[in-house]
């Protein structure tokens, strides 16, 4: 696996950095846990790469060590950290232009400033090996300023006043929100709070924030409040009581729905002709049905009975507009 061999060549480094008169070759060898002939391949990979490796013979035995001028830095990670940091850059590019992910990059950056120019391409080397491509999100760089402020509101129990513009109406109104939480789920950014206006615990999107400000007020969280219990019952992003909802997949996405996970309550159950059931006890919330709607005619919902007529009547809605006579 390529990742074992970077990992592999990432402990070589390090035991060739601090061996001053060289690791022998069958030493090298039990170390990491290979063949002699690995190591071998390791030591010439390090050599294309740059890394001064130098051999010497003594009483009929290879030596291997760096050069007495290369030094391999104050490096305090292993080679699964490295990757999990470059790993977290990539996550979170979703949040490009933001304090997020800005932090990732510095500290990267910092990382890399400290090494040689050796180790700092054998580390763009590894950080090659894993990439993660985003899927579709928004565009959190135009909201730096508010991100940054609800970071600020919520480590110091600030409450903000905000102008926000409602996803379903397209109305703005001001309200104040004590800030408890800033959520990144399903390619979206909210914050979860206590709006002030409904004395409810609500759940808002950062880029429906058209204004905010802190204020000079400090809240306490909610007594009993608990973020992963607020969350629990969720399909997405709204927070409504869990009921038992169980759909049945046709067999061509059968393996497709078996292989994620969708919430932490699934159960699967095996249906007729190949098919799947999925059982979860989730709130009937938009978010759920946009996503069973997802898969066409593929999903049939079995229960409750409430969801599965509301996703009927999308079927037939959205088969209207296709008659020859919609328009």
């Amino acid at each position: 696996m390529r990742g074992d061999q970077l990992a592999r060549q990432w402990q070589l480094i390090q035991r060739l950095a601090k061996s001053q008169s060289g690791a022998a070759l069958d030493d090298l060898a039990d170390e990491l846990g290979c063949v002699r002939r690995t190591v071998y391949r390791d030591l010439d990979a390090l050599m294309f790469a740059g890394f001064p490796v130098i051999s010497e013979m003594r009483d009929g035995r290879a030596y291997y060590r760096f050069l007495d001028t290369f030094r391999l830095g104050d490096v305090p990670f292993t080679s699964d950290e490295i990757l999990a940091l470059a790993f977290s850059e990539d996550l979170l590019r979703t949040l490009e232009g933001t304090v997020f992910h800005d932090s990732i990059r510095s500290a990267l950056a910092k990382i890399r400033a400290g090494l040689g120019p050796e180790l700092t391409a054998y580390l763009a080397q590894l950080a090659e090996s894993f990439r993660v491509l985003p899927g579709p999100h928004k565009n959190y760089a135009l909201y730096r300023d508010t991100i940054q402020a609800l970071n600020d509101a919520v480590l110091g129990r600030r409450t903000v006043h905000m102008r926000y513009q409602t996803g379903r109406t397209g109305s703005v109104g001001t309200r104040n929100l004590d800030p408890y939480r800033v959520w990144y789920r399903s390619g979206g950014l909210y914050v979860v709070g206590l709006d002030h206006k409904s004395d409810e615990i609500r759940t808002f999107a950062v880029d429906r924030i058209r204004e905010i400000e802190l204020t000079d007020s400090r809240f306490e969280l909610r007594e009993g409040f608990d973020f992963d219990a607020y969350i629990g019952s969720s399909f997405g992003v709204i927070a409504e009581s869990a009921v038992q909802v169980r759909i049945r997949f046709e067999r061509r996405w059968a393996t497709y729905v078996q292989e994620r996970t969708w919430h932490p309550s699934q159960r699967f159950g095996k249906g007729k002709a190949g098919a799947v059931e999925l059982t979860m006890d989730v709130g009937n919330t938009p978010d759920l049905r946009t996503w069973i709607l997802s898969f066409g005619s593929g999903a049939e919902v079995l229960e409750p009975q409430a969801l599965r007529r509301e996703v009927e009547k999308e079927h037939r809605d959205a088969l209207q507009r296709y008659q020859p006579d919609a328009n």
